[in-house]
């Protein structure tokens, strides 16, 4: 898919959780399971179908590795019976008062707005060893964090192009050297995918097309007029991401 929005100069950066947040909150997230009568074989999958994460996301929910983003938080205290706060934080009561929630009263305030959808902005070196991490967001990590304009996983990540490999001249998809491009880790690479693929023995990442014929896979550089127009990569190259989504600069 490829869009384009025009680039916003207010960049909200999301909180970054420590590991004893992310260790509270499993242990919230397991006490709130167990309220609402789940068994505990079969709680992952079910937190991924209801919030729409992988199995492997929620799992790293579970074990503390990693705190869900406000939008999956909000469906994750929806599902469970339980007041968002308390299973983020663990501020006030577990579960909504019944005064409150048979009060007729409209309320005088509105919660501030979620942010949502932010994406860490990385080198390509980082990028090289983004599959390694056990968080998605690691502290400092970031040149800046921007807005994803389309659905994306919470592993997400942005990438600014470098050359003119995946420029093409004669139209259609093409990349301009400092266009934005949005990788999701979570999304299954198919031919003519556009991913994102750290090579053996190479400390960045490199960006092109994939092209599979029969078992054997190639990248492709979108530019005819580039030196290597195929590369034939083996099983031991990482494909870290395909590309969702396109920013351009103006």
């Amino acid at each position: 898919m490829e869009l384009k929005v025009q680039a916003s100069r207010a960049i909200i950066e999301p909180m970054v959780h420590s590991s004893d947040l992310r260790s509270g909150f499993a242990q919230r997230l397991k006490k709130a399971i167990s309220a609402a009568g789940w068994q505990d074989w079969g709680a992952g999958a079910r937190l991924a179908k209801a919030t729409g994460v992988t199995a492997k996301a929620a799992s790293k929910w579970l074990n503390g590795e990693a705190v869900p983003g406000s939008e999956k938080l909000l469906k994750l205290a929806d599902e469970l019976g339980v007041r968002r706060e308390w299973l983020e934080y663990g501020e006030g009561l577990q579960r909504h008062s019944i005064a409150a929630a048979d009060s007729r009263e409209a309320p005088n305030t509105e919660p501030a707005p979620a942010n949502r959808g932010n994406i860490p902005l990385i080198s390509w070196v980082q990028a090289g060893s983004f599959h390694e991490a056990v968080e998605a967001y690691a502290p400092g990590m970031a040149e800046k964090y921007l807005p994803c304009p389309v659905p994306h996983s919470d592993w997400t990540f942005a990438l600014r192009v470098r050359g003119d490999s995946m420029f093409n001249p004669h139209g259609g998809k093409s990349f301009s050297e400092g266009d934005i491009i949005y990788c999701d880790p979570e999304v299954e690479a198919i031919n003519r995918s556009f991913v994102v693929v750290k090579m053996v023995d190479e400390q960045e990442a490199t960006f092109k097309q994939l092209v599979v014929e029969g078992t054997f896979r190639y990248l492709k550089a979108l530019n005819p007029s580039w030196p290597e127009p195929f590369v034939r990569i083996d099983s031991e190259a990482v494909i870290l991401g395909v590309v969702i989504a396109k920013l351009e600069q103006f």
